[in-house]
């Protein structure tokens, strides 16, 4: 087994485990972590719009 497919599933192990021992403090964490996310690509599109419009 190589080492992606190694990573892969101990990650997959690690969440199943958080998920079935602490499902609220899962669903927050992705919660924040897509909020997060949103919030990161909201910013970038933003930089990107002002640079083009500097361009003029």
């Amino acid at each position: 087994m190589d080492a992606k497919k190694l990573i892969a599933l101990v990650v997959i192990v690690f969440l199943g485990f958080w998920m079935f021992t602490d499902p609220a403090s899962l669903a927050d964490t992705s919660k924040s972590a897509a909020s997060g996310g949103w919030d990161l690509t909201t910013e970038a599109f933003s930089g990107v719009i002002d640079f083009v419009g500097a361009m003029d």
